[in-house]
This record gives structure tokens, C-alpha cells and sequence, in this order.
């Protein structure tokens, strides 16, 4: 894994470094806003035919999905409180 740093623009955009855009092989990401961090995921030119297949199987049920949600949102609460010590 590596990290970059990107500067914000004075309208809010950022630029992804081209080696990661080429290693991606998209022109779109998705961010997702986590309240004191974000993550960005890029979106497949054509998500229908990606995804066809990928979920086949059975996932998660709906508790186990909301008590994973409640798990990330309780870390993230526990990170922010640490941070204001």
C-alpha cells in the first residue's frame, strides 16, 4: 500500500496521481465520506458487467450487516474521542 499527498484546489477537487489512475483503469471514483476520513474506491467504466456474477453467492444478512456498520461507526466515535485528549 502507498500513500500519496494531494493538494485540495480552492473548488474542492483534488487530483489522482496518473500511476494510480492507470493501475485503476477508470476515469470515475466513488468517495465515501466516514466523518473524520474518507475513502476513495474507483467505479468500473461498466459496474453492471464488474459485478455480474461477484454477489452470486450468499452475503451477509441484514443484522450482520447493520451490526458491522454499528462496529466501523463505534471505531470511528473511539478515534475521534482519543484525538481530543
Amino acid at each position: 500500500m502507498t500513500a500519496t499527498r494531494a493538494i485540495v484546489s480552492r473548488n474542492g477537487q483534488i487530483s489522482v496521481p496518473a500511476a494510480v489512475r492507470h493501475r485503476w483503469g477508470t476515469r470515475a471514483v466513488l468517495v465515501i465520506d466516514h466523518g473524520d476520513y474518507a475513502i476513495v474506491r474507483p467505479i468500473p467504466d461498466e459496474p453492471v458487467t464488474t459485478l455480474q456474477g461477484a454477489h452470486a453467492g450468499p452475503g451477509m444478512t441484514s443484522d450482520q450487516a447493520r451490526a458491522a456498520e454499528r462496529e466501523t461507526e463505534a471505531a470511528a466515535e473511539q478515534r475521534r474521542t482519543e484525538r481530543r485528549r
